[in-house]
């Protein structure tokens, strides 16, 4: 059975009149769904955007998992001195380009979060880590029900070639802090492959310009008591380059958001608890 689900934009359109002077609403256009697979088909369009800087000898294999069906990539070049932005023009013409202003991955991704144009914006590395082949998994738990879908690679199903020891311990360590202190459910927390609504942008209201960006998100997504689901998600290693990270100085970074955050208070839209939706491996199962 195919998903369908109907743009939220232009539903409001102008009324008419009958012959009779009774107001009256136009047929609304019939939605343009985009086929992703012989069962699924999506009328959301999703944009998928990507921070780089310096990343010209990655953003080949990166654009060659990228799904056809996509709505748009948004590139945040972050003021790179290589070929980054040629190359991407080269992979895809069609590509948006914004400029970065300021510094950090937060900031580049805030950045790139304004320029998109779909219902559904993903986030995806620069350095070839991640897979776009996954892409479809996050949109599928979106248009399920989800209002966040977030990669894990500890999740059933997902994996890492690329962190070190002290970095796994580390972001098990922090999750759990998370976890405790936030009521969430979370197996991940510092993964940068992520999807979700772009309406929730409003709530989340992101304001860190570092690496911290994405436990930010995962924090705030909870406190706002919007849906969430993880998705297993495979992370490999970086293909060229050297890693921007450090996993001390970062660390540091995400425990001072999870205490800024412990500190203070969000009110939920719907002044809720907190629900997070199981991993795709065990989904329907609702906390």
């Amino acid at each position: 059975m195919s998903s369908f689900l109907r743009p939220a934009a232009g539903q409001d359109q102008a009324l008419g009149t009958d012959a009779g002077g009774e107001s009256v609403r136009p047929p609304e256009p019939p939605a343009q769904y985009r086929p992703v697979s012989p069962q699924f088909a999506i009328a959301p369009p999703v944009s998928v955007v990507i921070p780089a800087m310096n990343e010209a000898e990655n953003l080949p294999y990166v654009f060659k998992t990228l799904p056809s069906w996509i709505h748009e990539v948004v590139l945040v070049d972050g003021n790179s001195t290589d070929d980054t932005v040629k190359v991407a023009r080269e992979l895809c013409p069609e590509v948006k380009v914004v400029e970065q202003r300021g510094k950090g991955k937060g900031d580049a991704l805030i950045t790139g979060f304004a320029a998109c144009t779909g219902e559904i914006i993903v986030m995806v590395d620069a350095d070839g880590s991640a897979d776009g082949n996954e892409i479809v998994s996050y949109v599928s738990a979106l248009v399920g029900g989800a209002d966040f879908a977030k990669g894990s690679r500890f999740a059933n199903g997902g994996g890492t070639d690329d962190m070190t020891p002290i970095r796994k311990l580390g972001n098990r360590v922090l999750c759990s802090i998370v976890n405790h202190k936030f009521g969430a459910r979370y197996t991940d927390l510092c993964y940068g492959y992520n999807a979700f609504w772009k309406r929730i942008l409003d709530e989340i209201a992101l304001d860190c310009a570092g690496f911290e960006v994405e436990t930010l998100m995962n924090i705030r997504v909870v406190k706002a008591g919007l849906r969430v689901q993880e998705i297993p998600s495979h992370e490999f290693v970086r293909i060229h380059g050297a890693s921007n990270l450090r996993a001390v100085r970062d660390g540091l970074r995400v425990l001072k958001v999870i205490l800024h955050e412990r500190g203070s208070r969000r009110r939920s839209r719907t002044a809720r608890a907190p629900l997070a939706i199981a991993p795709a491996a065990s989904r329907g199962e609702v906390s």
